[in-house]
């Protein structure tokens, strides 16, 4: 008997959309007899206007490592699922309908907090949907790590190991800002790895006007440096007190 699944990805992109796609299609093979996948195109609103085409092995090789999305995405805001579109259509029923015409057994979904709520109201519409948490922001209630995650905590990283010389060579502090939403997982991953002195996240309540950058008042530190602990630099220089810059 033929198993018939869907998947789209929606939201932002980041890394590993591919991969997890080209995962779950390999797992799928190794297991059912017969097999047809269809991937709507630039995530919800393939579903919706019934934009879509059967995938086959070759569409999934040579894209372990490739960024991006094959299918392509787009943001569809969950609180305007429910309002008609310009032309008066149903969205949410225009999704039913793709959804029965191609007789699938599954929709699978890739996408981050706002994809997940279409895809429990899609659920709650009887429809048989599995989602795959994909965010940076690592926000998605009860999974732990979500792909595309760690890519971004490296990237960000790198980029302050990058500040650490210009910040040392000129005696200055420098602020660096992150982004992960209403959340400070990637904030706190990234300071941590790129050794930051300070690092404030929304968990954590803080007063900005008590991080001065006047040396008497600062408490963090007893010396006020700008220092760094990778690999690369070992090296530590002391700032510049206010008279010094004089």
């Amino acid at each position: 008997m033929i198993k018939r699944i869907g998947m789209l990805t929606s939201g932002g992109d980041c890394q590993a959309l591919n991969a997890t796609m080209r995962g779950v299609v390999k797992g799928l093979t190794n297991n059912v007899d017969e097999l047809e996948v269809y991937g709507f195109d630039d995530g919800y609103k393939g579903l919706i206007y019934g934009k879509y085409r059967m995938l086959t092995a070759k569409d999934f090789s040579g894209i372990l490592t490739q960024g991006g999305t094959i299918l392509g995405t787009s943001r569809q805001p969950f609180k305007l699922m429910r309002v008609p579109d310009e032309n008066g259509l149903d969205k949410v029923e225009a999704m039913k309908q793709t959804y029965y015409k191609l007789c699938l057994d599954c929709l699978v979904i890739l996408g981050g907090n706002g994809t997940q709520k279409t895809a429990n109201l899609l659920r709650e519409e009887g429809l048989n949907i599995i989602h795959l948490p994909k965010t940076i922001d690592n926000d998605i209630y009860g999974t732990d790590m979500t792909f595309g995650f760690q890519s971004a905590v490296n990237i960000a990283t790198n980029a302050i190991d990058c500040i650490h010389t210009t910040a040392s060579s000129h005696g200055r502090v420098f602020i660096v800002e992150i982004m992960g939403h209403k959340v400070g997982s990637l904030t706190l991953h990234a300071g941590v790895a790129g050794g930051a002195d300070i690092i404030l996240i929304p968990e954590i309540p803080y007063d900005i006007k008590s991080y001065s950058s006047d040396p008497e008042t600062c408490k963090s530190r007893q010396t006020l440096h700008n220092s760094c602990s990778c690999r690369r630099c070992h090296f530590q220089r002391r700032r510049r007190t206010p008279e010094e810059e004089i």
